[in-house]
């Protein structure tokens, strides 16, 4: 019995543990600038572990744009927001977006959006 404790802590900190999802995210050109809107998954648990941001990279990393998520998801998975007046340099037709987590840091993958 004494083995089970560790067991469940152990369990409980691996589903903690999961990384965001990036399960959508579509790029619209407004005038100079871009809007982004991207759907997350997150196991968020409260106020200790949640999805607490994306941004919008180039492919060297440069960051062109940030969106804080400023609260937890608990009751609202997957969730989608978005981040308006993004200026991506001319000739860019790629860009990517990366997840962040309040307790993982940022995610090691990202997804690419093709620019319309």
């Amino acid at each position: 019995m004494k083995y089970l404790v560790p067991f469940f802590l152990f369990v409980a900190s691996m589903a903690q543990s999961e990384p965001s999802e990036i399960k959508a995210a579509e790029a619209q050109r407004n005038g100079d600038t871009w809007r982004f809107s991207v759907t997350l998954a997150h196991p968020d648990t409260g106020w200790d572990h949640y999805a607490d941001g994306w941004r919008v990279e180039l492919e060297d990393g440069t960051i062109l744009g940030t969106r804080v998520l400023a609260h937890p998801h608990v009751n609202e998975q997957p969730f989608t927001r978005s981040l308006g007046g993004v200026a991506i340099p001319e000739g860019i037709a790629v860009v990517f977006i990366r997840e962040k987590c309040s307790v993982d840091g940022w995610g090691k993958t990202r997804l690419p959006v093709d620019l319309p």
